[in-house]
């Protein structure tokens, strides 16, 4: 009896010895793959898993005869995963020798707690096999798409640039960059514990959405022309700057658009901001004579003068209030016609005086000045008016003659281009329409009148 009671007490300590150890080894296997199991899994993702933005091919721009102004392609970029780097300093050095880099700047990337840095982006061929060639461990290459302008500086005030991640910085790019850049997607480089690339479609984790094309008003043989004439003057006269802009009067299609100095987008880092100015929207300037025009407009309207009508020239010296006004040469009596055929400054602000500044200054308004075109370009200035409230005794005498008032170039075209559309202003613009990459349409820009800015008679007598 004594003995059946001992081995029985024995049995149960050796059980209970077993599952002492039993139970821990339960309690711990529950822990570590019930209650850590986030914290594992996202410590294996870290080590295994690389994520990184898959950017689609940016939209292409043409011409309107469908010539290539703008494409995208894909390049290799280079970059490292610093958790799969052991000697840090060797490699920064040997990847800063290689790509011409700071190699202090490289080693504080490599040495963040990251799987993913970028080392340089956009790399030559060359230096795509040279990568490959050295085989660093946790150093590799991926694909990215890259900008290319086929025409180097034609219309690159038209169609700006893109920055490193395919966003656009100026010009078409910028304006239509939602249309152009497409949605981004979500991917993941897996790798094996030997940092083997592990190629499966299970880690594509969203799709890029394709991006759409545009097609431009421009076209590339009259922009070609207007570039060549207008360096041609540029250079003759040593300008500061130029600017040409060549629109159709009766849609507000524009044909081309060009500055001095300019710059090639492949390369647009390598220009200050005064080449990459687009001074045909952005800057303004006194327009001078052009701008008698305007006043024509107003008194042929109006019906304070009309075409045959003479008037005294002062033969070349006419002053109003402490302002002396003179013509390039002395004008006794010249026709309305005349005047502004010989561009009389006298003759034009006699013929100013006969009209109200506030009638004068509302025709000034409804030919667009003082107001942005609404062009479809970032940046645009809105030129400068005064109100007549805000005039002078000599304003009457400056601003019939462009003086007093600051415009910009693609104000004054606008201006002109309703006199020659019968007088009716219309929106300028350089997109004809958009389409996806099954050459669909998804968005037209048709003709888009403003205002009437005179009568169809008054703008034939001007034309």
């Amino acid at each position: 009896m004594h003995e059946k009671s001992y081995n029985s007490r024995s049995a149960l300590i050796l059980f209970l010895f077993l599952l002492l150890p039993l139970s821990i080894y339960i309690c711990r296997l529950f822990y570590l793959q019930i209650i850590k199991s986030d914290y594992f899994e996202h410590l294996a993702d870290r080590q295994h898993n690389i994520y990184y933005k898959i950017t689609p091919n940016r939209g292409a721009i043409y011409d309107r005869k469908m010539k290539k102004l703008a494409v995208s392609f894909d390049v290799s970029s280079c970059y490292a995963n610093p958790r799969k780097i052991v000697e840090k300093e060797r490699v920064a050095k040997k990847l800063a020798a290689f790509f011409n880099l700071d190699e202090g700047l490289l080693l504080k990337r490599l040495e963040k707690d990251k799987a993913f840095v970028w080392i340089k982006r956009h790399i030559s061929e060359e230096e795509t096999r040279g990568i490959k060639d050295l085989k660093i461990n946790g150093v590799d290459l991926i694909k990215e798409s890259k900008r290319f302008y086929p025409n180097q500086i034609l219309a690159s005030h038209i169609l700006g640039f893109v920055g490193i991640d395919n966003e656009g910085l100026a010009g078409l790019e910028l304006y239509y960059n939602d249309y152009l850049r497409g949605v981004p997607g979500l991917s993941i480089i897996s790798k094996d514990a030997k940092g083997r690339i592990i190629y499966t479609k299970e880690y594509q984790i969203t799709h890029a959405l394709n991006s759409y094309d545009l097609v431009l008003t421009i076209d590339r043989f009259i922009q070609y022309i207007a570039e060549r004439e207008l360096e041609k003057v540029y250079r003759k006269y040593r300008a500061k700057s130029a600017s040409i802009i060549i629109m159709n009067p009766r849609t507000g299609e524009i044909l081309a658009l060009a500055n001095r100095p300019t710059f090639n987008p492949n390369n647009f880092s390598d220009y200050d901001n005064s080449h990459r100015r687009n001074r045909a929207v952005c800057d303004i300037f006194e327009p001078g004579s052009v701008f008698k025009i305007i006043l024509a407009t107003a008194a042929l309207e109006e019906g304070v003068i009309s075409l045959d009508d003479e008037v005294y020239c002062e033969e070349g010296s006419y002053k109003v209030y402490n302002h002396t006004l003179h013509d390039y040469k002395p004008f006794k009596e010249l026709t309305f016609k005349e005047i502004i055929k010989y561009s009389s400054n006298i003759g034009v602000v006699k013929v100013a005086q006969r009209l109200d500044e506030n009638v004068f200054y509302n025709y000034i308004r409804k030919f667009g000045f003082g107001k942005e075109t609404g062009i479809d370009l970032p940046g645009e200035e809105d030129g400068l008016v005064k109100q007549p409230s805000k005039w002078s005794k000599i304003s009457i005498a400056a601003i019939p003659i462009g003086q007093e008032i600051a415009v910009t170039s693609i104000e004054m075209l606008s201006a002109m281009s309703a006199i020659a559309n019968d007088g009716i202003l219309v929106k300028p613009h350089h997109v004809k329409y958009i389409i996806n990459h099954h050459n669909e349409r998804i968005k037209e820009f048709k003709t888009e009148p403003v205002r009437r800015v005179c009568s169809k008679q008054t703008a034939e007598k001007l034309k």
